[in-house]
C-alpha cells in the first residue's frame, strides 16, 4: 500500500469510526488542561483523573497556585509520576503564566513552551484542543502507532514523527489524528502485546502484514520441516 493510500484510509475509517474523538483528560478551562496535561507526563490520565479534582478545587486560578508552596502542590500530587518536579513546574507555571501572560493560557506554541513543565508535545496538546489549531502532539503513543501503521517512515524522534504526520495529513484533520492515534495506542496497538486479532484496520497496517508474513513463513517452513 502506498504511503498516500494508508494515509487516506486511515483518514476514512477513524472519520466514520470515531469522528468526536478527544482527550480523556477532565477539565473546564485552558488553565486547568495545562495544568492536567503537565500533569500526564509519563502517567496515565486515569490517575490524573483521580487526583485532579481536589486539585482543581483547591487552585481555581493561576493566582492561587502562584501563591502556593511546592511543598502543597506535592501533597495533593504525591501519587503521580515525578510528583516533586512537576509541584515545582506547576507553581512556577502559574507564576510565570501571570508574569507575561496576564493569567491567560497563550496560544503559541513557542509562548506555551516558555512556561515551566510544557515542552512541545504539551504546547502542541493545548494549541490544539483549546485553541483547534493544527498542531500534532506525540507522546509514546502516537509515535508508536504511527510508525507500525507505515504513517511515517524512518522517524526515530517525536520531532520526525510529528513532521511526517503534519505534511501528508489532511489539515483539517490534524488535530483530531492525534486523538485517533493516541486511542488506538492506549486500547488495541498496545506496546507489548498489540491486539491485532481485534484491531479493525488490520488491513492498512505495516507492521500487521511484516508479522502476518513472518507468521505464514514460519507455518509453512515448519510444515515443511515435519514433513
Amino acid at each position: 500500500m502506498l504511503k498516500k493510500d494508508r494515509y487516506k484510509a486511515f483518514v476514512e475509517y477513524f472519520s466514520t469510526h470515531n469522528p468526536d474523538a478527544q482527550t480523556e483528560l477532565h477539565y473546564r478551562n485552558p488553565f486547568e488542561l495545562l495544568i492536567a496535561v503537565i500533569l500526564s507526563a509519563q502517567c496515565t490520565d486515569k490517575r490524573i483523573n483521580q487526583i485532579t479534582p481536589a486539585l482543581f478545587e483547591r487552585y481555581p486560578t493561576p493566582e492561587s497556585l502562584a501563591e502556593s508552596s511546592v511543598e502543597e502542590v506535592f501533597s495533593y500530587i504525591r501519587s503521580v509520576s515525578y510528583p516533586n518536579n512537576k509541584a515545582k513546574h506547576l507553581v512556577g507555571m502559574a507564576q510565570k503564566l501571570l508574569a507575561e501572560f496576564d493569567g491567560i493560557v497563550p496560544e503559541k506554541i513557542e509562548d506555551l513552551m516558555k512556561l515551566p513543565g510544557v515542552g512541545r508535545k504539551t504546547a502542541n496538546v493545548i494549541s490544539s484542543v483549546i485553541y483547534n489549531a493544527p498542531a500534532m502532539a506525540v507522546d509514546t503513543h502516537v509515535f508508536r502507532v504511527s510508525n507500525r501503521l507505515g504513517l511515517t517512515t524512518n522517524a526515530t524522534t517525536p520531532l520526525a514523527v510529528e513532521k511526517q504526520l503534519v505534511k501528508y495529513l489532511p489539515v483539517d484533520t490534524i488535530k483530531i489524528a492525534h486523538h485517533w492515534l493516541i486511542l488506538h495506542g492506549r486500547y488495541i496497538c498496545l506496546a507489548r502485546r498489540p491486539k491485532c486479532e481485534v484491531c479493525p484496520i488490520t488491513h492498512m497496517c505495516k507492521y500487521f502484514e511484516k508479522t502476518y508474513k513472518a507468521k505464514v513463513i514460519n507455518t509453512v517452513e515448519n510444515n515443511q520441516i515435519s514433513l
